[in-house]
Parts: C-alpha cells; structure tokens; sequence
C-alpha cells in the first residue's frame, strides 16, 4: 500500500482526469508528491500532515492561520481536492473543524482515499461533482472557502466569473474568507481581470505571488483573497515575505494600480485561465 510506503516506486493509475501518479518524496519517509498527466498537483506528508511543501500551499496555509484565531475550528469549503493537503493541514491544526472537498474527478478522490487515507477521527466529507454546482446546492455557511481548481492545467471558465463570485458569496458567513489559487504570467492579463472580479464581489481584497511572476518574468501561482471585512494584509504580508520562498502581497491603491483599466469578467465572457508553458511546473523545477 503506497500509503505505508509498500511501494517505493509509486503508484500510477488512470484517473478521469488524466494519468495519476503517486510519487515518493526521497527526503521525507511518508512524504508523496500526486502529479496529474506529469504534472505537480499536491504533496502530503502523512507523518506531518502541517508540513506544506509547496509555495502555494503555504500561502493558502497564511491564509488558514490568520483566518480566525490559532486552534478555533472552522467550516471550510475546498474547491478542488487533489491529495487533500490543505483539509489535512485545516484538520491538523484547528481540530473539530468541518470541511467539505469538492473534487470532480471520482477517481481520483477514491486513488487518494485508498492509498493516502485520511485521519478517520477528521470531520472531512468529500463529495463529488462541479464546484460551481455544488455551490449552488449548497446552504452552509462557511468560514472559509478555498479554489484550487484545475483541469488540464488551467482553471476552467466558469469558476472565474463574477456570477460564480457571487454564488460563492452566498455561503460565507459574514466574517468569512475567500482565496483563490490561480496561475499566469507575461502581461498578466488574466490576472488583472480576476483581481477586478474579486473586487467587484468583495469589498476588502488582496493578492500574494512570487516577485518575478508580478513582474511579468515567468508564468507562476497567484493566490487571490476577498472578504467582507477588512483582511489581516499586516500579517499576510510578514507571514509571505517571511517564507522561504519569499511572496509579496499587494492590496488598496498598490493593488488598483495592478489592475490598471481591467474590467469584471462575467460568464459570457470568461475564458479559462492561461495554459502554461511546456515544462512550468514539472518536478524540480
């Protein structure tokens, strides 16, 4: 069982989505890396399920720590499942939280369930199906919601709209928490757009990335956040330039400027995010 580290070499199996791999971390002894048609989409250590490997992870893990005080449980919504890394650190570190997964490919939630079980003491559901629509059944109030969404290495379409935004919206209690993993690069025009989205929605906004991708000299993770209330930028902005993968965060008039004339992007008009250059984000790099 991959899992109890049975396997050195992985696994692989077919998922909906594409080819699935699950591969051992050298330097961590359950530690394992779930790569999707080659690429990287989550890393999880089992023994340490705080430890968070990936930059993007630990800028979404800023967001879950400053999201309400240390160790109080949360309701949290992840839109996208991946090996649940993010739930597992929520779970972790702020026991008796309940959260709920949404992840489209069913085959790839049971691969993940079989060989990188969750704790079963975790108040963790996982339900399977489109995130927007899920959203629309949905009645919970949630403290925090979470995208991560991507199919064929690109966010699909309509889970960048203000309607989405704005379904989204619906189920977040009054001091709650939206963040959104999305990628770009060069002129960042689809970054911009949804910086213009997430503040048509949400009155107090921020985004974190690495140096070079605001700079437009590669193509990389851009974490966006919103709120109803004001954000703790302060700390997010200690707690990314601190990392070691140092971020920086832009928010108010620094934030604006970013977006220069870029307008909300409504359903008849999204378009998926940008796909990456050949070789972005295979392993190692």
């Amino acid at each position: 069982m991959a899992g109890r580290r049975g396997n050195d070499r992985g696994v692989r199996a077919q998922v909906d989505s594409g080819a699935a791999e699950l591969r051992p971390d050298p330097e961590r002894r359950r530690g394992w890396t779930l790569l999707l048609d080659g690429t990287p989409q989550s890393h999880v250590d089992l023994d340490d399920p705080t430890h968070l490997e990936f930059d993007y992870v630990r800028r979404l893990g800023h967001v879950v720590d400053l999201a309400a005080p240390p160790r109080r449980p949360m309701r949290v919504l992840h839109m996208g499942g991946g090996a649940f890394t993010l739930a597992r650190y929520v779970a972790a570190t702020r026991p008796r939280s309940g959260q709920q997964v949404v992840e489209l490919d069913g085959a790839l939630v049971e691969l993940v369930r079989r060989e990188l079980p969750l704790d079963r003491s975790w108040r963790v559901r996982v339900r399977t199906g489109d995130a927007r629509e899920v959203v629309g059944r949905l009645r919970d109030a949630f403290d925090l919601v979470v995208l991560d969404v991507f199919a064929g290495a690109r966010t699909p379409a309509h889970l960048v709209s203000t309607e989405f935004l704005e379904a989204v919206a619906e189920v977040l209690a009054p001091t709650a928490t939206y963040a959104a993993n999305l990628t770009d690069g060069g002129a960042l025009a689809f970054a911009r757009g949804q910086v213009a989205t997430l503040q048509a929605v949400f009155p107090h906004t921020c985004l974190v990335a690495d140096p070079a991708v605001l700079r437009g000299r590669r193509f990389g993770n851009l974490l966006l956040v919103g709120s109803r209330n004001p954000l703790p930028v302060d700390l997010l902005t200690a707690r990314a330039a601190g990392d070691r993968s140092s971020g920086r965060l832009l928010h108010g008039p620094e934030l604006d400027r970013f977006r220069g004339g870029a307008r909300p992007v409504h359903d008849a008009a999204a378009a998926a995010s940008p796909l990456p250059p050949a070789g972005t984000f295979e392993p190692g790099r």
